[in-house]
């Protein structure tokens, strides 16, 4: 798996950061290594870099703080936008993001997860991803599978987890899910949409190496697709009104 994942520096006293590579989604002959491994959210400041980064750059970009590109890597204009917007938040105008800033910005999981304190059982990370990872992969399965089965949210974080493992696509769920054209619940701004504790539970199915899909890469909704490509995939399965596809 290539996964070079970094947090950043570890809030207060916390030893250690997490290491590039600790990403290791087990097979179906691996049971053994699903077990969840939590990593806390982080405090970013200029120079780290990650999923968390990629949140809060998202963010401040919508918002009309950030011009630059959301590629994960805190650098000076980052700093800018953060400082701007804490700002016009009353906050100490550092350009570090801690509890009060990730609190400012809505990235409540993040923020509970520095304070120590869980939101609905989804505060944390899984296998090595942030807290944010999980956020936004719950945001993407809600968005574009609220009305599927349990099965059929699972198998949507699959294939992104899938296209997170393949070399054709970038290598971090944020890159996965924000890349040009990939999901329609991104073009239309659903991914927006707060998602519920199911979406929640399957983006760490899904994280955990839940693959209902068999290594799917694709998905689609045959009833209103209207990509001719998409229809010359082979299908795989079929769970609830999307076909998965390799």
């Amino acid at each position: 798996m290539k996964k070079g994942l970094m947090v950043g520096v570890m809030a207060l006293a916390l030893a250690g950061s997490v290491a590039a590579g600790t990403l290791a989604l087990a097979s179906a002959q691996e049971p053994a290594a699903l077990e969840l491994a939590v990593a806390p959210a982080a405090v970013l400041r200029q120079g780290s870099s990650g999923g968390e980064v990629k949140e809060v750059q998202r963010r401040l970009k919508n918002w009309g703080y950030y011009s630059g590109a959301v590629d994960g890597i805190f650098g000076a204009a980052t700093k800018k936008a953060v400082v701007r917007f804490q700002q016009k938040n009353g906050l100490t105008a550092d350009g570090i993001v801690g509890k009060a800033t990730y609190k400012a910005l809505g990235m409540n999981d993040s923020y509970n997860a520095l304070n120590g304190s869980g939101s609905s059982g989804s505060s944390g990370g899984v296998n090595g991803y942030t807290s944010s990872d999980v956020y936004l992969m719950a945001k993407a399965i809600y968005a574009e599978g609220r009305g599927e089965s349990y099965t059929g949210q699972v198998a949507i974080g699959a294939v992104i987890m899938n296209r997170v493992k393949s070399p054709q696509f970038p290598n971090t769920i944020a890159g996965v899910i924000y890349q040009k054209g990939a999901f329609t619940a991104v073009d239309d701004g659903q991914i927006n949409l707060e998602p519920n504790d199911t979406a929640y539970r399957a983006a760490r199915d899904a994280m955990n190496g839940w693959d209902p899909t068999y290594g799917c890469l694709y998905y689609y909704n045959p009833a209103v697709a209207t990509s001719s490509w998409i229809f010359t995939r082979q299908t795989v399965t079929v769970i609830g009104k999307h076909v998965f596809a390799i």
